[in-house]
């Protein structure tokens, strides 16, 4: 048998504890280090801290991203930031110890038009080092861009693009709960959307991406987003929220071309959200619609994505790739190293 991949987990938060439950369920994976800054997690197991029923691991934390880095990974999975600049640093040291690394940092997914010059200089780094990494995740990195690509497959016209998400937050992690602005007043959500700081990250990379795959002529993405309000109080196992006050985002990006709408991404995410679904419309030869009921549950399948791309980074050309390169798969728990 061949040697076990050697995984890293970088960043363990509510996301980083699921993916590193999952990668213990694979037994093609050793999972050889941990990194997080956190004076409360630096030190202690990292099965105990994923809150894992078979915890204690035998893998410590470490604050000292360069000494796990030093354990000769072959890939690196990197959950700490949305921000691509915020990252940089990170992503440049995991690269240049030569391992392949899959992020869930949203802004990753796809940086050619937001981040040019950031993308550029990933992608020379990690041809120097002849490793690959990619950004992915539930959203972006598949409902709104790569399955709406996927699906195009049996289209031999696309005119335009539509995706709908419908998400209840209530059951989603507090982090995400925060993000979308659940319990502020409208006035405050309007404040903290003009600082940048409440919104979901990824819808003008996703459009950028369904662009580029579909071949369709965009030359302006734009994007608002606005308070979901909610209408009767909602309690969720974090917070509550009262009539009036926000429940969530209801976001939306889109793809121009002269002004006229050629991609169209809708996300409704707040807590008490009825009848969430994930919806995809592509008009064209012909017009195809999808619709997953119930919607693609997010934090789970996010770190799915991300596990399941483990096997396609390892194979991929040097350099940086997105989930537009990379093929779609499932990494089975018995699957051979």
């Amino acid at each position: 048998m061949k040697k076990k991949i050697r995984a890293i987990q970088y960043g363990v938060g509510p996301i980083g504890a699921s993916i590193v439950k999952l990668l213990r369920e694979k037994q093609a994976v050793e999972i050889v280090g941990a990194i997080d800054i956190d004076p409360a997690k630096a030190g202690r197991d990292l099965g105990e801290v994923a809150g894992a029923a078979d915890a204690p691991w035998g893998v410590k934390i470490s604050a000292n991203a360069k000494e796990v880095l030093e354990k000769s990974a072959d890939v690196v999975i990197h959950s700490t930031s949305s921000a691509l600049p915020r990252v940089m640093d990170q992503l440049l040291e995991c690269l240049e110890a030569e391992a392949c690394v899959v992020s869930t940092c949203e802004e990753l997914s796809y940086p050619f038009r937001t981040y040019p010059e950031l993308a550029a200089k990933l992608d020379a780094a990690a041809k120097d080092w002849g490793v690959a990494l990619v950004g992915t995740g539930v959203n972006p990195g598949f409902v709104m861009d790569k399955l709406m690509v996927t699906l195009a497959a049996v289209a031999q016209r696309i005119d335009h693009a539509k995706a709908v998400r419908i998400v209840d937050a209530s059951k989603r992690r507090l982090p995400l709960q925060n993000k979308i602005g659940a319990g502020m007043s409208v006035e405050e959500f309007r404040a903290q959307v003009a600082a940048g700081v409440i919104k979901h990250v990824g819808l003008p990379e996703s459009v950028a991406m369904v662009a580029d795959g579909l071949g369709l002529p965009v030359d302006q993405i734009t994007e608002t987003i606005e308070p979901a309000v909610a209408q009767e109080r909602v309690q969720t196992e974090y917070l509550t929220v009262q009539p009036g006050q926000v429940a969530g985002v209801h976001q939306i990006a889109r793809g121009l071309s002269g002004g006229n709408e050629l991609i169209h991404l809708e996300l409704q995410m707040y807590v008490g959200a009825k009848d969430p679904a994930d919806t995809l419309e592509l008009t064209g030869k012909p017009n195809i619609t999808l619709t997953i009921p119930g919607g693609t549950p997010g934090d789970v399948a996010t770190a799915s994505v991300v596990v399941n791309t483990i096997p396609m980074i390892l194979d991929a050309p040097a350099g940086l790739r997105t989930s537009r390169d990379l093929p779609l798969g499932f990494f089975a728990p018995g699957a051979k190293p």
